[in-house]
């Protein structure tokens, strides 16, 4: 069963989310939050409060210990930019943009395969007998 918890309008860029997210997808919740604690980036922080909320409600509302849960999608997205100016030379103004993102994290159970297909059905092997053919011989250049 899914699971997601989504942080949204968190001041930071999503750019800097999308650093960290490739070394937690695919992986359990609690490992995943393991090693976002030794990731020295602001993005980290939030992300593995996020993991937590999405783990108490993968707990709560589908009964699933953290154990079985793996991290199946992180996405960054952008959020509303707030728009401030600067002065710059020649009295023009120059814009800054604070970039906002909005986190999504989606949980999902970890697939076992059933242990009753794999114990009624007999594994067959198929031996099969590969001949070796013989190197073609290479007829040598005649000399002229």
């Amino acid at each position: 069963m899914v699971t997601r918890a989504v942080a949204r309008y968190i001041r930071i860029t999503p750019r800097k989310f999308r650093q960290i997210v490739p070394l937690v997808s695919g992986k359990n919740p609690e490992v995943a939050i393991a090693i976002l604690t030794n990731v020295k980036k602001k993005a980290a922080a939030y992300a593995i409060e996020l993991l937590k909320s999405a783990v108490a409600n993968a707990k709560r509302n589908h009964n699933v210990e953290a154990a079985n849960l793996y991290i199946s999608r992180m996405i960054a997205d952008c959020g509303p930019t707030f728009k401030r100016f600067r002065a710059a030379s020649m009295g023009r103004a120059g814009m800054i943009r604070k970039r906002t993102s909005h986190l999504t994290v989606e949980l999902d159970e970890v697939k076992k395969p059933k242990e009753e297909e794999a114990k009624g059905k007999a594994k067959v092997k198929v031996e099969a007998k590969v001949k070796l053919k013989e190197k073609p011989k290479v007829k040598s250049a005649k000399k002229r």
